[in-house]
């Protein structure tokens, strides 16, 4: 008999199938059936799968169903509709109705796989989504953002007992929430496999109580389960391994684990001249379990860690590693163009790099937990972390829904916040902080090393709301400088600028134009709550016991398209568009968050038809001066104020404006915008050249629509079509346009101001991959892009 592995965990995404609208399945009453469907009572086992799973068998099952893979969403192949009811407030889900969907998957488990544990895990479906395996209801799921797994070593078939089938229904018809949240099993799902004696899940606690430059103390509390008949003694090995793989310390011990029992068992391991885990310099550390029976191991379970200590100060904020360290973040919802909240992984890791690249260095999964790829990533390249809980909810599935996200991440060093609500209604009332303190009390009872915030939007000094929290959030606190107020009253409370801004803006636009639902980039449309980023930094800035901030959003988003509705499909709150082009927000955070020199000026010089016209021209530096030139004479040189722009006034001619950025009168950078021609080509910008042939990972391309120099045309919208050949396929489709009602699964999509983007995912075999962009009228652009095998 083949030797099964200690533990084994297979990515699960390959070979389902979909079928979009509901199926009747009854409740079976005869035993041996339970939760099956009633017809089978009359079949023989297995024979159910024909009728329910299969497009075939009875006539009035016939279904029609499609090959997909995962992460999959739905709702984001439909059609716009003009109806303000869905969602839970008008246009909040972008104009794309929910609903319910099936998935199968077919799979084979080898006969020596009896006698083991058999685990699925979802790591994130929409709304309710109920599961059967061969014919038994296995469970259901309320709750989209929080993962949840499953036993299936009961009702399997090993070898020649035949195929298993599984069978996911999602009920994605009532919103959680008041944005675009998909349809779909989003998320990945892994199949995974465990001795009988094994660590359970998310089954280690590694914490670090006592750190300093010359050693530090790691605790590692692990959970070892034995769902066998028989006690066990077993020898419990944890060894560290530095970023090298080289062993930095390890402990053992032996223990005795009763039948169908759990226990904990606590080691400490010192590790010496510690490399502590920062926003600078992320190093991660690795923890192996070996749970060894009998001189063999039956289990391993890897855990990656951080070595780093966090405290925050009423006065002085934010302290990593005993040093202070203004926040500063954005508040992100998951969706993206082109694929809707089924982001492959590569996607999610691109995004932090955009974010990261603005000089942002925190992250806040608004309004809920994010994937655990997200924290991964953001612990690879030192992206600190709010981690937050969907609601304000102490019932029994409340409290489950925060367990599994605190069991899940409190391994995580990039997570520093516990945030457990947002903007709630009981906020600031007497039920309302009861059910938060429960909330706050079970998550220092399972981890007390991070502080527990909520962030609020009301209620922040009544009904002793604030006071069962570490961290209060202030969502516009800017609103008659109610933080900074609250300071002076409540100066033992510790703050920070949970979300701020809400700067409506729509990427190369000028003017508001409510008929096409448009915001100008000038930041003329901002909401009665909401500032401009220059305030919303500046404040902090300024103030350092409000110890960072969390800016909304770092992206657009799908839904919410305030302050207008259809033909609005998406937000305005972005500082970058869905496709992640950059709005001009976006180069003022930069100016105050990095330190290279850089100098943006705005808006574009292609103004056909407007000259003479005087044109405001604004610029974002972190130089010492700006001297801007028009055609080559000097329009005067200002001084830079950092958390401020500059601005002067200029007639419109043709020609060449450039924004010169100077330290100690010399200058350092510059920017240049150019009168553009008519539009004549397209070029493509890849993120990158080469990826990984697995099937999934996805390289997004950046189409820029040129003039016969090169230059971009930024008010082009001409229409581009794809065609992508070899060891690839064009995934989705975007613009950021945010009145767009253009499919994201399509092979064209037009251009807006400038650009759109094509997002390439590779196949899951090596070879090139050729992307060709093509529009009538324009010069076609191609690139190649090299598909790998992965490494391993």
């Amino acid at each position: 008999m083949k030797q099964q592995p200690a533990r084994e965990q297979r990515l699960f995404d390959q070979d389902w199938h979909f079928y979009k609208g509901d199926i009747s399945i009854p409740y079976a009453v005869k035993g041996g059936m339970t939760g099956g469907i009633t017809d089978c009572g009359s079949l023989q086992e297995g024979e159910w799968l024909d009728i329910a799973f299969n497009d075939k068998g009875m006539e009035h099952q016939q279904l029609e169903w499609a090959s997909v893979g995962l992460p999959h969403d739905w709702c984001i192949e439909q059609q716009y509709v003009h109806d303000d009811l869905l969602g839970s407030r008008d246009g909040s889900h972008g104009y794309l109705p929910g609903g319910t969907g099936f998935y199968r998957k077919t799979f084979e488990i080898p006969a020596e796989g009896l006698g083991r544990k058999w685990n699925i895990r979802f790591d994130g479906v929409s709304g309710v989504s109920t599961v059967w395996v061969n014919g038994h209801l296995i469970g259901e799921h309320r709750g989209g953002y929080i993962g949840f797994s499953y036993d299936l070593s009961d009702v399997l078939r090993y070898g020649d007992e035949g195929k298993n089938v599984i069978l996911v229904k999602v009920d994605a018809t009532e919103p959680e929430g008041w944005w675009y949240e998909g349809c779909g099993i989003y998320r990945h799902v892994w199949l995974e496999q465990t001795h009988l004696l094994h660590v359970g899940e998310f089954g280690t606690v590694i914490t670090t109580p006592e750190v300093s430059r010359e050693q530090a103390v790691v605790n590692v509390r692990t959970i070892l389960c034995n769902e066998g008949t028989q006690s066990e003694t077993l020898e419990l090995v944890t060894e560290i391994y530095d970023a090298d793989g080289q062993a930095v310390g390890s402990a053992v011990d032996r223990i005795f684990a009763g039948s169908y029992g759990e226990r904990k068992q606590e080691q400490q391991i010192v590790v010496e001249q510690p490399k502590l885990w920062s926003t600078d310099t992320p190093y991660l550390y690795r923890a192996v379990s070996l749970v060894k029976l009998d001189g063999e191991t039956v289990d391993r379970y890897e855990t990656v860690f951080g070595i780093r200590t966090i405290r925050f100060d009423a006065n002085e904020g934010f302290f990593l590693n005993g040093e202070p360290l203004l926040i500063k973040g954005t508040c992100n919802h998951q969706d993206f163009a082109g694929v809707g909240v089924a982001l492959p992984d590569s996607l999610i890791e691109y995004k932090l790099k955009l974010l990261q690249e603005m000089g942002s260095n925190a992250y806040r999964s608004a309004h809920h937990p994010p994937t655990p790829e997200l924290l991964a990533a953001c612990d690879r390249i030192g992206m600190l972390v709010m981690d937050e809980n969907r609601k304000l909810d102490s019932s029994p599935n409340g409290l489950s829904q925060l367990k599994r996200m605190l069991y899940r991440d409190r391994n995580h060093p990039s997570v520093i916040i516990w945030n457990l609500e947002n903007e709630e209604v009981l906020e600031g009332t007497v039920m309302g902080a009861r059910i938060l303190k429960t909330l706050a009390d079970t998550t220092r009872k399972i981890d007390p090393t991070r502080p527990v915030s909520a962030a609020l939007n009301h209620g922040w000094n009544e009904g002793g709301y604030s006071e069962v929290v570490d961290i209060v959030g202030y969502n516009y606190g800017q609103r008659n400088n109610l933080d900074i107020r609250d300071h002076e009253q409540y100066p033992e409370r510790v703050m920070i600028g949970s979300e701020s801004a809400s700067y409506t803006t729509t990427r190369g636009i000028y003017e508001d134009d409510p008929v096409r639902g448009y915001c100008s980039e000038y930041g003329t449309n901002v909401p009665s709550w909401g500032c401009s980023p220059e305030r919303a930094w500046s404040d902090v800035a300024q103030n350092r016991f409000l110890t960072g901030v969390f800016l909304w959003t770092g992206f657009d988003y799908r839904g919410e398209p305030t302050p207008y509705r259809w033909p609005c499909i998406n937000s305005h709150f972005g500082i970058m568009d869905t496709c992640g082009f950059p709005k001009d927000s976006y180069y003022y955070m930069q100016a105050v968050w990095t330190d290279e020199p850089m100098v943006h000026l705005f808006p574009h010089w292609t103004w056909n038809g407007a000259e003479g016209r005087v044109i405001e021209v604004r610029v974002f530096s972190n130089t010492e001066t700006v001297e801007l030139i028009l055609n080559g004479r000097s329009l005067g040189e200002q001084q830079v104020n950092r958390t401020a722009h500059l601005s002067w006034d200029v007639g419109y001619e043709p020609g060449e404006l450039i924004a010169v950025g100077k330290i100690g009168g010399k200058p350092v950078t510059r920017k240049v915008a150019v009168t553009a021609g008519q539009a004549a080509g397209i070029r493509l910008y890849p993120d990158r050249s080469r990826a990984v042939a697995d099937g999934a990972d996805t390289v997004p391309v950046r189409v820029a629509v040129v003039d016969g120099q090169g230059n971009i045309v930024p008010t082009a919208d001409n229409e581009v079509r794809f065609e992508v050949e070899g060891a690839g396929i064009l995934l989705g489709v975007g613009n950021g346009n945010p009145s767009s009602h253009e499919p994201d699964k399509a092979t064209v999509r037009r251009a807006f101001n400038g650009w759109c983007l094509a997002l390439v995912q590779a196949s899951a075999e090596a070879g090139p991959v050729t992307v060709r962009a093509v529009s009538t009228g324009l010069a076609s652009a191609e690139v190649v892009l090299q598909i790998s095998k992965p490494s391993i």
